[in-house]
């Protein structure tokens, strides 16, 4: 996989800050593209995950069925183990028979066919294995035979139901990915017709960016139109969503391709190399496919799939559990602030989100109501005069956050990430994405209520541009290196450093 090392990105000033201040104007076939309602498309890694647990679990109820019926439950010590072992070396025998992958739940006879061939030698392990351990007479055959034909049946009928599931799915579009091609010319209308005769079915192409203006880019190629050059991809990517970009361009051109890739990490979406055109042959595994088109991953989105599931989890389950905990606190907190100043309690700012998408978080009001700067256009300093003294220790400890449990609740924020900066944040004069080039990357996940950055020291105020560089590069490591396992340590290690490392917290 291409790797841009983040640290590097942000010092050498890479990252291009297309559509920072929202002032990009995109073609009209492309902003056709971005109003038009956006239909929901499923994961297909979650959907084969899912698919394997139901049908483990059909073939283990259905065995342990038999088992009750006939043998009398007498031998649950015996069978049960049996019967999730069989389940488990059925599941390892499909994956192995290459039976799990959406492609093939759209056919019928290969599917089957595959499936049957592997529960047949799962049947035939478990009864050579009954011999070999000398417990054939406590095998039933019965048993046995019943849980073979009923199981062949069974999942004949359940992968003809998944297919014809699956084929609805994708003729609604809900299992393609929104993709673009990035270049033009020949190579991209060779690459077209190779995702026309192998990939239509999981790739929804919308068209072209590529900078060239001259008649190797024409503005139609293959019936898809020119949407734009690259730094517009970022901005047509940050107003809908986008899962996949295409580059077409040959290995030889990598001076283009590094150039390009430059550009569009900043956005969460996988980007691919194509390998269609490329005279060089690899070995399969060097390749992943999109239908029969190889490509070269150059990057992938930081959390999808099942990853996204658990750190939506992680995020819910955490944040129900903190409110009740902490509504002491903060019921505690907003009494405060009612007597300390005039004013409401709640303080609301907008922030850049995921993908640069504008939240609106909720804190603790922390100032006078008439000194308030809600773009936060002037950094809070030591002994700031628009701070409350209430407002002084919930800035310090942080309890000012805690409103914004209710923003993780709705979706907007993360416990942990990228903490979401004020729009008008400035260090050294400077907006933030002005002074780091690199700086929107860090939304290539949902920003958090607390994050790397800020277990490090590295929150409060943030008046040079060394510290907001600090802040990007931690950020930027968090994200290439996340795991739900680094999500939970964050978690623990932020209440010692609100009290260990708060001396820029004003």
């Amino acid at each position: 996989m291409f790797r841009i090392d983040p640290k590097q990105a942000v010092l050498d000033h890479v990252a291009g800050n297309a559509g920072a201040s929202g002032t990009v104007t995109l073609s009209t076939e492309a902003e056709r593209i971005v109003a038009a309602p956006v239909e929901p498309t499923y994961s297909g890694t979650v959907i084969v995950g899912i698919v394997q647990a139901i049908e483990a679990l059909l073939l283990a109820t259905l065995g342990y069925a038999i088992y009750e019926s006939y043998v009398g439950g007498t031998e649950d010590g015996f069978y049960i183990p049996v019967i999730l072992a069989s389940v488990l070396l059925a599941n390892v025998m499909f994956n192995a028979a290459r039976t799990h992958r959406i492609p093939i739940y759209r056919v019928f006879v290969s599917q089957t066919g595959r499936v049957l061939a592997a529960w047949s030698l799962v049947m035939v392990i478990l009864s050579m294995g009954a011999f070999l351990f000398k417990a054939s007479d406590m095998v039933s055959r019965v048993w046995l035979v019943s849980w073979f034909a009923s199981g062949a049946v069974l999942l004949v009928v359940f992968r003809l139901s998944l297919r014809a599931l699956i084929n609805q799915w994708t003729a609604d579009g809900k299992l393609k990915r929104r993709t673009v091609i990035v270049g033009g010319g020949k190579d991209a209308e060779v690459l077209i017709e190779a995702i026309r005769k192998g990939a239509d079915s999981d790739i929804r192409l919308f068209g072209l960016f590529d900078d060239r203006i001259d008649v190797r880019s024409p503005e139609s190629v293959a019936g898809y139109p020119k949407l734009g050059k690259v730094a517009d991809l970022i901005e047509f990517a940050r107003r809908t969503p986008i899962d996949l970009v295409i580059v077409s361009m040959p290995l030889s051109a990598e001076t283009r391709v590094l150039a390009m890739l430059k550009q569009l990490w900043v956005l969460p979406v996988d980007i691919r190399l194509s390998a269609h055109m490329s005279k060089l042959r690899f070995t399969s595994k060097a390749y992943s496919y999109l239908g029969n088109v190889p490509v070269f991953d150059m990057a992938d989105r930081p959390i999808s799939d099942w990853n996204l599931i658990l750190k939506w989890l992680f995020d819910k389950v955490v944040a129900l559990f903190a409110i009740v905990v902490l509504s002491p606190v903060m019921l505690a907190t907003a009494i405060a602030i009612k007597l300390d100043s005039k004013g409401p309690v709640l303080f609301k700012q907008k922030r850049h989100g995921f993908n640069n998408t504008m939240v609106e978080i909720y804190k603790f009001r922390s100032m006078y109501t008439d000194k308030s700067d809600a773009a936060a256009a002037t950094l809070v300093t030591k002994g700031d005069p628009r701070v409350t003294k209430v407002g002084r220790f919930i800035r310090k400890s942080s309890i000012d956050e805690l409103p914004q449990l209710f923003n993780v609740l709705k979706g907007q924020l993360s416990i942990v990430g990228p903490r979401p900066h004020a729009m008008q944040a400035k260090a050294d004069n400077q907006l933030y994405y002005e002074a780091v080039e690199g700086y929107f990357a860090r939304h290539k996940v949902k920003p958090g209520i607390t994050g790397w950055a800020q277990i490090h020291g590295w929150r409060g105020e943030t008046d040079t541009v060394d510290k907001i560089m600090q802040r990007v590069n931690h950020d930027l490591y968090y994200i290439e290196n996340w795991s739900i396992l680094l999500d939970a340590y964050i978690l623990f290690m932020t209440p010692f450093s609100l009290f260990s490392k708060s001396e820029n917290a004003y």
